[in-house]
């Protein structure tokens, strides 16, 4: 969580900047992380002193608390910050590979600072291990997602020892299997793909990774593996090999460096769900090659006409919920286990296996097509895995039954914080930590997984917050899904009034700017608490809420939205007046003068405004007012 007092801004999302000349010595020192063989690949300090040592150094100090810190999360193996004091600018990030633990991870990230040290008051560094690897500069942060020619740090880092194997058939199992990797990788929700192939003729099993820094975009991920595998290529017929990238790291070996358990399944990420050649291929001789062909095609075919014929008996074998199960956890569905209620079903909690308590979500929804809708939320969203975004854990289909297990969120929706029981209780940095993961959470399903996700219905009850006041957007699996080549679709509304893009409301046309839209507004709720449907703020010709902040935003006294129970200390007022800039900036029309959910996280994080001058004040077409006229005819989710 932001600290008081402190310009530092903290994120796992924002891009790492485009920097100058980037040289790096290459070495293998073997050293212990948490029992993993963590070499030491590269070691870079920049050339370059900074101009004031003593200051530089301790924003360095504090930006490393800072990303242990995060790292200290199970969940989290990306850390960003960035800080600017006594007029020293530092940011950094650290990425550890996802088969570690949160111990291991932590121990490698020590002996990655520790390397830094080496560097002094060098104007930045960068220290890659085997099992992680830490950047830092004194740069400003450049979300271009370019990359200079000298910034950009192709490179590979192969062993001396060759294989035992059959040259031909090791190097084709090989570059397979890091094909098969490089290709799903950019589709994952993390970013990070671990996986296993094997070599038949010797009984030797290959290991391969790969990861790109989770906040760039899926293009320069997937442009930044492709380079990673042309450079891999070269350390064959070497029995391990990695490749360094600025943004992205591959690594294959015949020895083990992670456990079975962390292998990810790969194949809904591959196209059409199908491995490379090499699954079938590998490691044979020409005569029992085509033998193991014609009986592995034969077994494809099989198993493929199963799945085209009974897709449901295949969607129902996953299942890892018994409607029983769950009637019986929530007393058969009854009222005092209800926690909330929504257009499209009730929640409830429940106790699994004597002591995991979930949320059962049953859905009403009362037309033909409801269960095929259901069974592609479950394909879809089973793979969406951010610390903003409510997570499933399982589902069940009995009949007319529909549900979802998803985690508990024991402290409920944002909503009571700022209209309920818990009114008060935010102070201005949890209120900018809960923006800030909203943010990120939108921008990841808009941006980062492997299709695009529109929510279509973003407001403070569809927010949960957990123990830690991390924001958690939920009811997202039930959304439309936007084609990568629209810019927009016409569809039935889906929305909540006041909350909804004039445009969506108007015409039924939707992109992910109408997301955006429903983010600004709820800024606006969370820094002034008021509901967006609230009138006559400062007479009787003010209608709501957003139109209130734009009339004080043109006085230059957009300061006084503030929630009047919300105490603003002096170093403070500047951040809460640019996040009120940032919120009209995404409910401006039309829809193209917002900014994407991914340029919302670089703004909230560095600060910087994608805005030149002053913002204008839209032509008002307010939804409410619109639908209630009946221009579109009534509608309540």
């Amino acid at each position: 969580m932001p600290k008081k007092n402190t310009s530092l801004w903290i994120s796992s999302w924002i891009s790492p900047m485009v920097v100058v000349m980037f040289l790096m010595m290459s070495k293998h020192a073997a050293s212990q992380s948490g029992g993993t063989n963590n070499a030491l690949l590269r070691k870079y300090c920049r050339t370059y002193k900074s101009a004031n040592g003593e200051s530089y150094l301790r924003n360095v100090n504090i930006i490393f608390s800072s990303l242990r810190s995060q790292l200290s999360d199970p969940q989290a193996y990306y850390a960003y910050a960035q800080t600017k004091n006594s007029g020293e600018f530092v940011y950094a990030f650290a990425l550890c590979r996802e088969y570690l633990s949160t111990s291991q991870c932590l121990a490698c990230f020590d002996s990655a600072v520790n390397e830094t040290k080496l560097c002094g008051i060098a104007g930045g560094g960068n220290i890659i291990f085997d099992d992680c690897s830490i950047r830092y500069d004194n740069f400003a942060v450049d979300n271009s997602g370019k990359i200079s020619d000298d910034d950009a740090l192709p490179g590979q880092v192969c062993s001396n020892v060759s294989t035992f194997h059959p040259t031909t058939t090791f190097n084709q199992v090989v570059k397979n299997l890091l094909s098969d990797i490089r290709d799903a990788t950019p589709r994952t929700s993390n970013f990070y793909v671990a996986f296993t192939r094997q070599v038949s003729i010797e009984n030797t099993t290959v290991y391969a990774i790969a990861q790109c820094v989770k906040n760039v975009s899926k293009a320069i991920c997937k442009g930044c593996l492709n380079t990673a595998y042309n450079d891999i290529e070269s350390c064959l017929p070497n029995n391990e090999g990695s490749t360094i990238d600025f943004y992205c790291f591959m690594r294959y070996s015949n020895t083990p460096f992670f456990q079975s358990n962390k292998i990810t399944n790969i194949k809904p990420f591959l196209s059409e769900g199908m491995l490379s050649n090499s699954a079938l291929i590998i490691g044979v001789s020409s005569a029992t090659g085509i033998v193991m062909l014609i009986l592995a095609l034969w077994l494809w075919y099989r198993k493929t006409k199963k799945t085209m014929t009974s897709e449901k008996d295949a969607l129902q074998s996953d299942n890892n919920y018994r409607f029983e199960q769950l009637r019986l956890a929530t007393h058969d569905f009854g009222d005092e286990h209800r926690i909330g209620k929504g257009g499209f079903g009730e929640v409830f909690k429940a106790i699994i296996n004597d002591d995991k308590v979930v949320a059962v979500k049953r859905l009403h929804i009362g037309y033909g097509r409801a269960r095929s809708e259901f069974e592609n939320e479950v394909r879809i969203i089973s793979n969406v895995q951010h610390r903003n975004l409510v997570r499933q854990l399982g589902w069940c289909i009995e009949g007319s039954m529909l549900l979802l297990v998803l985690e508990y969120i024991p402290q409920g929706s944002l909503d009571n914080f700022l209209w309920g029981k818990k009114r008060g209780t935010l102070n201005w940095e949890k209120r900018y930590f809960l923006i800030f993961g909203i943010a990120r959470g939108l921008a990841h399903l808009h941006n980062e997984f492997h299709v695009k996700i529109i929510h279509r219905d973003i407001k403070l009850n569809n927010i949960l917050v957990d123990d830690d006041f991390q924001p958690k957007i939920c009811d997202f699996g039930l959304a439309r899904l936007l084609p990568e080549d629209q810019t927009h679709v016409s569809t039935r509304l889906v929305g909540t009034l006041g909350y909804m893009a004039p445009e969506y409301a108007t015409t039924g046309h939707l992109s992910e700017k109408v997301d955006t839209y429903s983010f600004g507004i709820v800024i606006l709720e969370i820094i002034s608490g008021r509901r967006c449907t609230d009138k006559h703020f400062s007479g009787l010709d003010t209608s709501y809420l957003l139109e209130h902040a734009w009339q004080l935003y043109e006085k230059g006294m957009h300061i006084e939205l503030i929630d009047e129970t919300l105490g603003i200390e002096e170093d403070h007022k500047a951040n809460v007046m640019k996040t009120i800039e940032i919120a009209l900036m995404c409910t401006r029309s039309p829809a193209s003068l917002r900014p994407t959910m991914s340029e919302v996280v670089l703004m909230l994080s560095s600060g910087l405004s994608l805005a030149p001058g002053k913002l204008i004040k839209p032509s008002f077409i307010d939804s409410r007012r619109v639908i209630q006229s009946g221009t579109i005819g009534s509608y309540k989710k």
